[in-house]
């Protein structure tokens, strides 16, 4: 509760502010609020006890590489069925492991970024399971000695959905691992056969474990937005999750104050952050009312279902599986070096140096954010605004620099119509067909007072058709300049009074 969960609200229940929850729910259910301010606000059928929500995550992040963790074959979505598969991603007797130069570089940089300690020794491990589309029979991860450890990462949150009151909260990350994909299992439900596809088997991965210090659908969303937001930075993955490059799995629970935490459910593989609020929400909602109803929580694996927006049980937990994890033999310890431990004489290129790649670190979007601020003077939650679109605050930087217009007012043409008829089309940054040239070619005819903010907007309508023509040349087109001569004013309304003598 102190670290600042909100708790589950009863329809007509009064939250500590005497503000009442908006918006009728159906009989029986509640809504999951995040309380930015911090507390727990009681529920339950004595209204006495109060819920508290733990969440985790668990998140694999797709490194950005042209190949793969151990293998050299290229790595590309959506490639045919079966084309990039190397011997040893099909586990061909005999084929041995050759780690990856860049994926390792990608976890380091990635580590830094999440303020965690690197190991300069980290080890390789066999994780054993069957699965149809994993060939060997087990995965090569990092379980016991992992390549960072120790981590944070602080996101914000919008208090009472309003983007001028934000909070800044952190969750610890436990550790960042290195390990290997596993293939693709399609299932033909009409010929009831499944379908192995290899494409993917062998593709590195970072897997960022977070502490549960989350408590509600809104936070958890929210960190794994900064982290994909970090991430891209960073150059490390491109982490688009409709490509399956960002995976996250949640684990929740729900207890009363002064109990532990209660028995954890996992939402596997959920690939939309929409999703993954709407998944945790709805897991804590189930939980509290199997538990009020006098019924138990199962340690169970569980799939959301976005159509139904529920989740779905996929296996149980009752007997914890045996992974037997033990060494990787086919791969010595990982050592890494800093500026001190570094021998002489050694090659670099056979090395990694911390130090090297931690100066070598980009702005992370948090200073990012900072720095629009302080630079332009906007507000910050516009810098949130202008990082969360791909493209857009260099988009704005440009504009800025062309027109003669305030970054205060420019800011305003960018999120409100700009990135308005973005979303209404469905693009991206890049591919708007009003480029930044021609935004801040219309913005200085509106600041020289040429135009009127009406007739910029008209313009700006004819500019998202694309049709090669400048705001000029469409300005003169349909008559849309003010009028600066006042002789030329006075004739027109003389003109206009002459012609309508009765009225």
């Amino acid at each position: 509760a102190a670290r600042g969960c909100g708790g589950v609200w009863h329809r007509a229940r009064q939250c500590g502010a005497g503000r009442p929850w908006p918006g009728p729910f159906p009989r029986g259910q509640r809504a999951v609020a995040c309380n930015a301010r911090g507390g727990a606000v009681p529920a339950g059928k004595s209204g006495l006890a109060p819920w508290i929500p733990v969440v985790g995550l668990e998140i694999h992040a797709q490194i950005s590489s042209n190949s793969k963790l151990f293998s050299g074959s290229q790595v590309q979505f959506a490639a045919p069925p079966n084309s990039l598969v190397s011997f040893f991603d099909a586990s061909l007797p005999g084929t041995l492991p050759v780690l990856n130069r860049r994926c390792v570089e990608a976890a380091v940089m990635t580590g830094l970024a999440l303020n965690c300690s690197i190991n300069k020794k980290s080890l390789f491990d066999r994780k054993h399971y069957f699965y149809a589309d994993l060939p060997a029979g087990y995965q090569i991860t990092q379980q016991r000695v992992p390549i960072a450890v120790n981590g944070s990462l602080s996101y914000s949150l919008c208090i009472d959905n309003k983007m001028s009151q934000m909070v800044t909260k952190t969750v610890r990350i436990k550790q960042i691992q290195l390990e290997q994909d596993s293939g693709k299992s399609l299932h033909d439900d009409t010929r009831c056969q499944t379908l192995v596809d290899l494409n993917r088997a062998g593709v590195g991965l970072m897997e960022v474990v977070m502490e549960p210090d989350m408590c509600c659908g809104e936070e958890a969303a929210a960190a794994v937005r900064e982290l994909q937001l970090i991430l891209q930075t960073l150059g490390s993955s491109q982490a688009v999750m409709a490509e399956g490059q960002l995976r996250v799995d949640a684990n929740v629970s729900v207890h009363h104050p002064g109990e532990p935490y209660g028995v954890r459910t996992e939402v596997k593989n959920i690939n939309s952050i929409r999703f993954l609020a709407k998944a945790v929400d709805y897991e804590i909602q189930r939980q509290i009312e199997e538990l009020e109803n006098g019924g138990t929580i199962l340690n169970e694996t569980r799939a959301f279902d976005s159509k139904l927006g529920c989740t779905v049980p996929m296996r149980d937990k009752e007997g914890k599986q045996d992974y037997r994890f033990m060494p990787e033999p086919n791969l010595p310890p990982l050592i890494l070096y800093d500026a001190k431990s570094l021998p002489a004489n050694m090659n670099h290129q056979q090395v990694i140096n911390i130090d090297w790649i931690h100066e070598r670190l980009p702005d992370l979007p948090s200073v990012k954010r900072e720095k629009l601020v302080e630079q332009y003077g906007i507000l910050p939650e516009h810098s949130f605004a202008l990082l969360n679109e791909d493209g857009l605050a260099e988009f704005f930087e440009s504009v800025v620099k062309q027109t003669q217009m305030k970054p205060k007012k420019v800011i305003g043409w960018i999120l409100n119509d700009l990135l308005s008829y973005l979303k209404q089309h469905s693009l991206t940054v890049k591919e708007s067909p009003v480029s930044s040239f021609l935004l801040a070619d219309l913005l200085n005819l509106l600041e020289k007072k040429e135009i009127s903010s009406s007739a910029a907007k008209q313009v700006l309508a004819e500019l998202w058709k694309g049709e090669g023509k400048t705001p000029l040349e469409i300005v003169k087109e349909q008559k849309l300049e003010l009028l600066q001569d006042q002789k030329e004013l006075e004739q027109i309304c003389q003109a206009v009074i002459d012609g309508h003598e009765n009225e």
